[in-house]
């Protein structure tokens, strides 16, 4: 996954930066440690393409082991449903002047 990462953020700056201006939520699961490191590279390459990263009530991330394990993280998935509500709000509010965000 980090190779698809960081090959799609060098074909986004080498494709005059094809991801500028473009909503980029991270959201990853785990068992337990490592996740926010994870979170973090995430969002490095959004930053650096110029994308626009919202924030929510908590880290977008959700603990779990097994397959469907995850839906047992309340916290994550109130963060997940607010995130949905803000990634809504900030498409809505930044679609009419998309064409204008600087380069």
């Amino acid at each position: 996954m980090k190779g698809l990462i960081d090959r799609s953020g060098f074909i986004a700056v080498c494709n005059n930066l094809a991801f500028s201006g473009k909503i980029g939520v991270a959201v990853a699961a785990a068992r337990k440690a490592g996740v926010v490191h994870v979170f973090d590279t995430i969002n490095h390459m959004f930053l650096m393409n110029q994308m626009i990263v919202p924030g929510s009530i908590y880290w977008n991330l959700g603990l779990g082991l097994d397959k469907g394990e995850v839906n047992d993280d309340q916290e994550a998935l109130s963060n997940m449903q607010n995130m949905g509500k803000i990634i809504d709000w900030l498409g809505c509010a930044i679609a009419p002047n998309k064409a204008n965000f600087p380069k």
